[in-house]
């Protein structure tokens, strides 16, 4: 006989389901009775409500508080064109949870294990000069002004420099739903990326749903935070910042250092044609609007209606191309071969158990252990 629940606090049920961002009569469908639990006319069982629970992302034990936690970051989340923010929806708050747990224990590990802080952690700050901190991040990843023209494609520019940041330290993860779920996505309407800045690891997070061109800027961008020691979250809506002096500043780093001013100006005395300027200087075609129209060389009507046909382009083409893909190839860019390697000598040298691996790396039994075969071979 199934084991009934009279006792739990039924308001958090509807706490929950706004949480959730969920409509009451979808659930409806799967939980007939779920008005008649919330109002007290019939009880649920156990098994019900972890289902319950279970659908709405929340812990079983919240069901039976009489206070719940306030969930809200402890950094502000930019948006264009709006006031910063410190509530997101529930997929992109657990994604940031998941990479807080993640650099918790990292932190804790390095310390323990005698790793010296970064040095380039909050450097410099609002007050600093752009030039210098684009010249610094340059100097500390080892590039050359034109780096990027080694490059046959900005996708592979991606990779390379993706690599070259986290030999440095940082840790860089790409994905576009919460953890392996594919039901659970993030929007990049709302969040193109974060990062969550400490001394001694600091995680970007670039969502992987955005373009590749749009997720280089992200990635500079977050790495400009780094540099003046500020956590942040940011939509960066249209490749706009939002109307803040970080991010504005932040934003100028980023532009400044994927196509610098100087030579923009030259090139584009001989060559005003956006693909052709996109393949010299190896990074996507709305970098380049964004750089012309920063050096007033593009009016802001002509680039937002170059934007948005450039993403309904990309978004068509996505469509037929389809999803595929292969998992632990995409599994190896939302944990970070970085982070990865970490947790697998913890592991090999008894400072953690495979129980917390999994968790950690959101991967279990022999999804884990093939994925650390295979992957780490690459480093």
């Amino acid at each position: 006989m199934a084991t009934r629940v009279k006792k739990f606090n039924r308001n958090n049920i509807e706490w929950a389901i706004q949480r959730a961002g969920v409509e009451l009569d979808d659930l409806l469908i799967a939980f007939p009775k779920l008005t008649d639990w919330i109002n007290e006319e019939s009880d649920t069982t156990v098994k019900q409500l972890e289902k319950l629970t279970k659908r709405l992302h929340v812990p079983f034990g919240y069901m039976f508080a009489d206070n719940l936690p306030e969930e809200s970051l402890t950094f502000p989340f930019f948006r264009s064109g709006k006031e910063p923010s410190a509530k997101v929806s529930l997929n992109v708050y657990h994604t940031i949870q998941i990479l807080k747990d993640r650099q918790t224990w990292l932190t804790e590990h390095m310390e323990e294990s005698g790793y010296e802080e970064l040095p380039f952690v909050g450097k410099y700050n609002l007050d600093s000069n752009v030039i210098e901190i684009v010249n610094d991040i340059r100097n500390t990843l080892e590039l050359q002004t034109n780096w990027a023209s080694k490059h046959a494609t900005w996708e592979r520019t991606l990779d390379f420099l993706t690599n070259k940041i986290e030999e440095i330290g940082v840790i860089v993860t790409f994905n576009g739903v919460v953890e392996n779920n594919t039901k659970r996505k993030i929007d990049v309407d709302e969040c193109r990326g974060f990062v969550l800045v400490n001394n001694m690891a600091p995680f970007l997070f670039v969502n992987s749903a955005d373009t590749k061109a749009a997720q280089m800027f992200t990635l500079i961008h977050e790495l400009a935070h780094i540099w003046i020691g500020e956590s942040a979250g940011f939509d960066l809506n249209q490749m706009i910042p939002a109307d803040d002096p970080i991010e504005l500043f932040c934003d100028k780093v980023a532009a400044e250092f994927l196509v610098p001013t100087e030579l923009l100006i030259k090139v584009y005395k001989t060559e005003q044609r956006i693909g052709t300027l996109s393949r010299i200087f190896k990074v996507s075609p709305i970098v380049v609007g964004r750089r012309l129209l920063d050096n007033g060389l593009m009016t802001k009507e002509d680039f937002f209606q170059f934007y948005n046909d450039y993403i309904d382009f990309i978004n068509k083409r996505k469509e037929s191309q389809g999803d595929g893909g292969n998992f632990y190839a995409t599994a190896k860019k939302r944990i970070s071969l970085r982070f990865a390697n970490y947790i697998n000598s913890a592991v090999k040298e008894n400072k953690l158990l495979y129980r917390d691996a999994y968790k950690l790396t959101s991967l279990k039994g022999d999804t884990y252990s093939r994925f650390m075969k295979e992957q780490l071979l690459q480093l």
